[in-house]
């Protein structure tokens, strides 16, 4: 079980990653196609601070994440992958009821997932 925690911790850390790309350098090109039914076209070049600020958020979780990989003790390990899985979590929650309910399915579903799983390693 501790492999598929790993795994899955992986997954969303590079899904934060890759969040972090397209908010902040793909927001006008990426972006658009990934949010095309949440904002209108014109938002997009207006948005790009907002969205590049959005997207360093991310690159933290995804750090806080990579972290849990190079901490030696066990313990440490698992409260600091279970923090930022989280924050991931409550974030994707949020945006799944104030934003698209995508979202929810997209980033906290994963996140819940694996902090199951790092309970049950």
């Amino acid at each position: 079980m501790e492999i598929i925690a790993q795994i899955l911790i992986a997954v969303v850390a590079a899904e934060h990653l890759y969040i972090l790309w397209m908010e902040m350098f793909a927001w006008e090109t990426k972006g658009k196609k990934v949010f095309k039914k949440a904002l209108p076209e014109e938002l997009f070049r207006q948005t790009r601070g907002l969205a590049a600020n959005q997207g360093l958020y991310n690159g933290f979780l995804a750090a806080g994440l990579i972290w849990s990989f190079f901490v030696d003790d066990p313990k440490w390990q698992t409260n600091i992958a279970l923090f930022f899985l989280g924050c991931v979590a409550v974030a994707g929650i949020y945006g799944g009821v104030s934003a698209t309910k995508k979202i929810f399915f997209v980033q906290a579903l994963p996140a819940i997932v694996a902090i199951i799983a790092v309970l049950l390693k």
